[in-house]
This record gives C-alpha cells, sequence and structure tokens, in this order.
C-alpha cells in the first residue's frame, strides 16, 4: 500500500524535532453545493528542526514514531504562494542581511 503524501503550511515549529502542518482541502456543501475548506493539522516529525512558521511543506505518511506523530516531513513543496518555500532560502537571507547590515 502507497503511503499518503499531504502539501500544507507549517503553523507551530515550538516542539524539539516536530512540526505542526495545517492540511486544508475544500468539499462541497451536501444541501448548498457550495465549497467549503475543511483544515486538519497533523504533527509531523522534522529531524533537523529545519521548518519554520510559514513555511509549505510536503508530509507523508509513516510508521508511529510518537503517540500523535506519524507524519515525515518531506521537504519543500515546489508551489510558493507568498510564502516560503524552504528553510534553506530564509538562511540564505539572514545571511545576506548579516553581511549587508555590519558593512
Amino acid at each position: 500500500m502507497s503511503r499518503r503524501i499531504l502539501q500544507g503550511v507549517v503553523v507551530s515549529d515550538a516542539c524539539d524535532k516536530t512540526v505542526i502542518v495545517r492540511v486544508e482541502r475544500r468539499v462541497m456543501h451536501p444541501i448548498y453545493k457550495k465549497f467549503i475548506t475543511r483544515s486538519k493539522k497533523y504533527a509531523a516529525h522534522d529531524e533537523d528542526n529545519r521548518w519554520r512558521v510559514g513555511d509549505l511543506v510536503r508530509i507523508e505518511e509513516s510508521r508511529p514514531i510518537s503517540k500523535r506523530k506519524h507524519w515525515v516531513v518531506l521537504g519543500a513543496s515546489e508551489e510558493v504562494g507568498g510564502r516560503r518555500s524552504s528553510a534553506a532560502e530564509h538562511t540564505a537571507q539572514e545571511a545576506g542581511e548579516a553581511v549587508g547590515g555590519s558593512a
């Protein structure tokens, strides 16, 4: 059986090696036939504490890592909708600000 892969936004990075990812999906209301946005939050394993709040990431289903954690962060999603797509870009921006700030 294949593992599910979902895409979402990191909403919390307070825990060590864990991020909380909000995944949104659109469903049609059974009576009014309008689309409604439903969201669910997943705890995902982030080994290097690389991802920050606002990052758009992909998560993959995995074996149970802890009581609530059954997902692993694969990496940044390719879509960039006004959000940072990876922590590498963020660290590059910080490095640029540090160099520019000292000059």
